[in-house]
């Protein structure tokens, strides 16, 4: 646990920029749970509230976009673009889209102001929402209302690796310390169910991103990796990477996906005009839809969420990780 304590409090805190003062303003006595103390939890839903005061209000005349940095975030300008001309029709503001490169950019850039809708991935969620402000309320689903996806560890096509057990003295892929299926879910999970301890019974590097263990590891760069299966098909469907040269060992129970959501202190008219735009979305023949359609479950609508409940799961992962949300 040593490691994994270092790791995580090293790269979730400090490198997001979180473990410098907190620049927020004097806090509040008011009820919240785990979040900063900049925030306010009244209703008991784990989310921040938005200020009392109509002066802490943002309105911003243009609204500023990021998805999450799972993949290469150029290539997603020209997907998200169709939607955020949408965004705009509804709410009568500019909407610029933010390439983010890292979980924890994207998380700073919302802590400090300077993102106001965004989508972050699942398991930098809990970090965004306590730290940054978060207010997830959407989620991509399929037509049936089905959505998540599951961590697989993965190995090359021709690999003699056949088991979990098989990892043992191999090179393994994580992505990014914030990530739920690319590290704290399948650290969890190699140390208490197979009793595989982190750079003592198998070797790991971080590749930052779920595409670049998908390519690494068809490649033998790494002999493993463990990423999150729905960033994986849609590279397969893409054909930026062949089926053949990829094989699963190991697939876990489903998580929720990427969340979408605003910032706390967004003037609340407008954050229902964003959550309007979400849900009124024509997502027929949009780019939108071709590229997320090859996710399984397929993604060809927003749904909305709770944090409190769709989340409980990754909680408890980040509990048996001994992952803190202190933001200072």
């Amino acid at each position: 646990m040593k490691i994994v304590r270092t790791l995580l409090t090293a790269a979730i805190l400090c490198t997001a920029g979180l473990c410098t003062a907190n620049r927020a303003a004097r806090a509040e006595d008011c009820p919240r749970g785990a979040l900063d103390a900049r925030y306010c939890d009244r209703d008991g839903d784990m989310v921040a509230d938005a200020p009392t005061d109509p002066k802490q209000w943002l309105d911003p005349s243009t609204l500023v976009f990021a998805y999450t940095p799972v993949e290469d975030p150029e290539i997603y300008r020209k997907v998200w673009d169709g939607f955020l001309r949408h965004m705009e029709k509804v709410t009568g503001k500019r909407v610029q889209f933010f390439a983010v490169q890292s979980n924890a950019a994207q998380i700073e850039a919302m802590r400090a102001g300077r993102l106001h809708v965004g989508g972050f991935n699942t398991g930098s969620n809990p970090v965004a929402v306590n730290c940054a402000g978060f207010v997830p309320f959407a989620m991509m689903a399929s037509k049936d209302g089905a959505y998540g996806y599951e961590m697989e560890i993965i190995v090359p096509g021709d690999s003699t690796i056949t088991t979990v057990a098989g990892l043992k003295g191999k090179s393994f892929a994580f992505t990014d310390p914030n990530s739920n299926s690319g590290y704290k879910a399948p650290a969890a999970l190699l140390r208490s169910e197979f009793g595989l301890e982190a750079d003592k019974d198998y070797k790991t590097t971080f590749s930052g991103k779920h595409d670049n263990t998908v390519l690494g590891v068809a490649n033998k760069d790494y002999d493993a990796g463990a990423v999150a299966n729905a960033v994986m098909y849609r590279m397969m469907a893409r054909g930026t990477v062949e089926r053949s040269k990829i094989r699963t060992i190991y697939k876990s129970q489903t998580f929720p996906t990427t969340a979408y959501g605003t910032v706390y202190n967004l003037k609340p008219e407008l954050t229902a005009k964003v959550k309007e735009a979400f849900f009124s979305f024509p997502w027929e023949g949009s780019e939108l839809l071709n590229e997320f359609h090859g996710s399984n479950p397929p993604q060809e609508k927003f749904i909305p969420i709770s944090y409190k409940d769709k989340w409980e799961v990754v909680r408890k992962i980040d509990t048996a990780m001994n992952v803190s949300y202190t933001c200072k």
